[in-house]
């Protein structure tokens, strides 16, 4: 039994037949295994050699399996996971409340006071309010939307000559005011927490933000439009409306010559529904703008999603 089993050498090169250390280009995989001659009792016996260890990084898978793995990655591109989608979905219906909340923050401002006021055109106070009292006392009202004060913050203002400055029914009126605008405020940043929340999470999946934006500002442009026509069709029926929406009757209606129609007469109102309008929908347009899904965008996230894929 001694010297039963060894190996002598590799005869030929399965390609050309060459003997073994004939020189010959580099070679190429057949697709056929390796056989070396094992000399036994028997006789010479044909048996697989050791495949060497990084000799699979030359080889090119089969055909099959090539085209296998080209459509997992097409898939994986075209695939849009229930997850993300509902983020969007969210992301749509949230966005035109966030802008629109943002706006309204940027109009109860006394720099919006300031250019009211002061513009050309704007009607004057005919009970004696020149622009700078409506300065002073309009900035006092909308203060009071903004801080933490009670009722007493309007209540204990007075004029000059002693008598107060707002009567009982409208520093209740500015109390229900402020509790709607604090809310809104509130509901604001809690949206505005759950789209940083949304970018985060969806930064593994290619453009998903930016289609949730693009949805979101697409609907918010369509929302401003119909409230562009309803407005404009009655302003007063508008307004009426919109006040029957967030106030319980005869709590919101005051006298010509009270201090809240003459600090806020319905001009103002009219300028700072379109100020807020006009702000939105130019933020709107921008962000569908540099959020479009235009070829090039979407060829880009086809890629990364192969990316992942591989």
């Amino acid at each position: 039994m001694r010297g039963r089993y060894w190996m002598v050498a590799v005869l030929t090169d399965k390609r050309s037949g060459s003997e073994p250390g004939a020189d010959f280009d580099e070679p190429k995989d057949s697709g056929e295994p390796e056989f070396a001659w094992m000399k036994t009792d028997d006789g010479a016996t044909a048996v697989p050699a050791e495949p060497h260890p990084t000799g699979a990084l030359n080889v090119r898978p089969p055909e099959d399996e090539v085209q296998r793995r080209k459509d997992q990655r097409e898939a994986a591109a075209r695939s849009k996971p229930v997850g993300p989608r509902i983020v969007q979905v969210f992301m749509a219906v949230l966005l035109p409340f966030l802008l629109l909340t943002a706006a309204v923050r940027a109009v109860a401002s006394p720099l919006f006071l300031w250019a009211e006021y002061f513009r050309p055109g704007f009607p004057g106070d005919g009970y004696g309010f020149t622009p700078d009292d409506r300065l002073t006392y309009g900035s006092y009202a909308v203060d009071y939307l903004a801080n933490v004060a009670g009722p007493r913050y309007l209540g204990d203002l007075v004029f000059p000559n002693g008598d107060r400055l707002f009567t009982s029914g409208e520093v209740s009126h500015m109390a229900d005011v402020k509790l709607v605008v604090l809310s809104s405020y509130g509901a604001g940043l809690a949206i505005l927490i759950f789209f940083v929340v949304a970018f985060i999470g969806l930064r593994r999946t290619p453009r998903a933000f930016a289609r949730g934006i693009f949805a979101g500002s697409l609907l918010t442009v369509g929302l401003i439009g119909a409230l562009a026509v309803a407005a404009a069709l009655g302003w007063q029926q508008f307004f009426t409306e919109f006040h029957r929406l967030f106030f319980a009757d005869g709590t919101w209606t005051f006298r010509l010559e009270d201090t809240l129609i003459r600090l806020f007469p319905a001009q103002f109102w009219m300028d700072a529904a379109i100020t807020i309008g006009v702000l939105v929908l130019l933020v709107s347009v921008l962000m569908a703008i540099f959020c479009w899904p235009t070829p090039k965008r979407r060829e880009g996230a086809a890629g990364h999603a192969e990316g992942q894929a591989e």
